[in-house]
C-alpha cells in the first residue's frame, strides 16, 4: 500500500459474514487520489508525499460549460500548484536556470494531505493516480476523520453526567453539574474540571478497522465499525500498524 489514501464517508450499512451474521460497516469513497508533490529534505527540510482528492470544480460548473472546464472555485495559486502557469516569476526563474518543480497536471484538489516518509517515497511519482486497488492485501486500516460538531453542550451530553435527582427540593437544576469546587481552601476550581463547553468537531482516529470489501470499479471501501464524522465528510485512510 502507498503512504495513504484520501476519501469521503458515504454512510453506514450492513453486510453478512461467512457464517450468516450481520456486520455493521461504513462505506467509504476512496480515491482516485492524485500525487501533487514530493517533499524532499534538500528543498523543504523534510520528506513527505502530498496527495489530493476531489476536484475543486463542482458538478454544476462542469454541467454549465464542460468544454472550457471553468475554474471559478479555484484561485490562481491553487491552479498553479497542479499545473505550470506562465507567470513573470516562473519565467524569471526559468531564465536564471532554476529547475521547475514537476506538476501533477490535474484539476485543483479540495482535500489535500501530506504523508511523512522515512527515506523512501513508496514508488510514488508526481501526477500518479492512486485508487482503491492499492488496498489489495491489506486486512486492517486506520481511518482519520473530523467528528460531528455539536457546539456548546452541557455536562450531561458532553461528559455523560447523570444530572441531579428528580426529588423534592431539586428545582430547575436537573441537568446542572452540581458543585464544582472546594471551600475556602483552595478557593478556586481545579484545572481540567469537566464542565459544559464546546463539544465535537475534533480530529479522531479509529484504529484497526477490518477491511470487509473493496469495490475498485466504483472506488468504494467497506470497513467494519463506525468512522468519525458526518456523511460526506473527508477522511484519511492508512494501513493499520
Amino acid at each position: 500500500m502507498p503512504v495513504g489514501l484520501l476519501g469521503r464517508k458515504i454512510g453506514m450499512t450492513q453486510v453478512y459474514g461467512p457464517e450468516g451474521q450481520s456486520i455493521g460497516v461504513t462505506v467509504l469513497e476512496v480515491g482516485p487520489c492524485h500525487v501533487l508533490q514530493l517533499r524532499s529534505v534538500e528543498r523543504d527540510g523534510y520528506e513527505a508525499v502530498q496527495v489530493g482528492f476531489a476536484d475543486k470544480l463542482s458538478r454544476k460548473d462542469l454541467a454549465r460549460d464542460p468544454a472550457s472546464r471553468q475554474r471559478s472555485r479555484a484561485t490562481r495559486g491553487e491552479r498553479g500548484q497542479v499545473v505550470a502557469l506562465a507567470g513573470k516569476k516562473s519565467k524569471a526563474r526559468e531564465a536564471s536556470g532554476v529547475a521547475a518543480v514537476p506538476k501533477a497536471g490535474c484539476e485543483p484538489q479540495r482535500f489535500i494531505r501530506e504523508f511523512r516518509t522515512d527515506g523512501e517515497q513508496h514508488g510514488c511519482e508526481v501526477g500518479q493516480v492512486l485508487t482503491a486497488n492499492a488496498l489489495e492485501g491489506v486486512s486492517y486500516v486506520d481511518v482519520i476523520g473530523t467528528s460531528k460538531g455539536r457546539g456548546f453542550s452541557g455536562v450531561m451530553r458532553r461528559h455523560n453526567f447523570s444530572g441531579q435527582r428528580a426529588s423534592h427540593g431539586v428545582k430547575k437544576c436537573h441537568r446542572k453539574p452540581g458543585g464544582i469546587g472546594a471551600a475556602t481552601d483552595p478557593s478556586r476550581v481545579w484545572k481540567g474540571k469537566r464542565m459544559a463547553g464546546r463539544f465535537g468537531g475534533d480530529r479522531r482516529t479509529t484504529r484497526n478497522l477490518k477491511v470487509m470489501r473493496i469495490d475498485a470499479e466504483n472506488h468504494m471501501l467497506l470497513v467494519s465499525g463506525p468512522v468519525a464524522g458526518p456523511n460526506g465528510g473527508f477522511v484519511v485512510i492508512r494501513k493499520a500498524r
